[in-house]
């Protein structure tokens, strides 16, 4: 996406976040929960996919969840059908506050690098000021580093009347020198004028940098047990196949231990990042990580169980040969 603000929403796909502060003590509970909510979510018509984000180290035990839709109206059944509001229900308990949610009709998915999802609360019939306002925001985020592009969302008639802005960063580094910056807290200011609250929830993925599908601004990346999965493959016949060979030849060049398990990671962190990522696990399971393939559970499980054998297989080759 391009340093600008995307003001052409359309049907092209329509995405919930949730933001949901779990009970200390209680995640656990939480996350068979959530679990259950995902395999309920994915026999409706129209659902894309998931992605779950635990807290970040600022501690507030926030868990953000993704859900995306071919549309609004298919991504409306969900959010208003009777077997959610159950699953609601049972798992009220375990938040300790009403978990928020954003609604985004159209746009590209919320899940690039590390995100900032900001919902507004914007004071009635000041919504064109409100508009101009974050034109402002926009031109000021241009010139903060790392700033990657931004989307404003009007309110989705049925489903919520807050208006929605997300934007991206290349680094929470980068994210949170925004948040905090004086040009910010000034805009702030003066946007009091228009909006009566509003609320920001950060989104990050743990390997985003080493997804990217076609072009790299607008594919996004898989969720994160796949990246987990897949990363797992290409981590671990990199670090036997450099044990045995440039392990052993530092070991026995007298370089010290600690010395050159640094080197090793150094070359299989360099490996997977411009050799076995790219060029070799993307493209062969493509079928399966590519966030634009189509999405289902068949597809899931076929591909988790190509990868699961590919494990076995890479453990039998170094059992029988080292």
């Amino acid at each position: 996406m391009s340093a600008s603000a995307n003001r052409d929403q359309g049907d092209a796909g329509a995405t919930v976040v949730t933001s949901q502060k779990v009970v200390a003590g209680l995640e656990e509970g939480y996350k068979r929960w959530q679990e259950q909510v995902n395999r309920a979510v994915r026999d409706f018509d129209g659902f894309e996919g998931t992605e779950s984000y635990p807290p970040d180290s600022r501690g507030d035990n926030l868990w953000v969840v993704v859900f995306r839709f071919s549309d609004v109206e298919r991504l409306r059944a969900w959010l208003t059908s009777g077997e959610r509001r159950e699953l609601l229900d049972e798992g009220r308990h375990f938040f300790e506050e009403e978990p928020s949610q954003e609604v985004l009709s159209g746009g590209r998915p919320a899940q690039e690098a590390v995100t900032a999802v900001v919902s507004h609360e914007v004071r009635t019939g000041r919504e064109r000021d409100f508009e101009c306002w974050q034109e402002k925001v926009l031109r000021a985020q241009e010139r903060s580093p790392g700033f990657m592009g931004s989307e404003l969302f009007a309110p989705v008639d049925g489903i919520q009347d807050r208006w929605v802005v997300v934007f991206r960063f290349d680094t929470r580094e980068h994210l949170d020198q925004w948040l905090a910056s004086d040009a910010r807290g000034k805009l702030l200011d003066e946007g009091r004028e228009y909006v009566a609250r509003y609320d920001v929830r950060r989104i990050s993925s743990a390997f985003s940098g080493w997804f990217r599908f076609g072009d790299a601004e607008q594919a996004g990346v898989p969720p994160n047990w796949k990246q987990a999965m897949s990363v797992l493959l290409a981590l671990y016949p990199t670090v036997m196949v450099l044990n045995l060979t440039v392990g052993r030849l530092l070991t026995d060049a007298g370089v010290p231990g600690v010395l050159g398990l640094f080197v090793s990671n150094v070359l299989s962190v360099s490996i997977l990042t411009w050799i076995l990522m790219p060029k070799v696990v993307n493209r062969a399971f493509a079928f399966w990580l590519a966030p634009d393939r189509p999405r289902s559970r068949r597809r899931d499980v076929i591909g988790a169980l190509v990868v699961a054998g590919c494990y076995a297989a890479l453990i039998t080759v170094f059992a029988l040969t080292t």
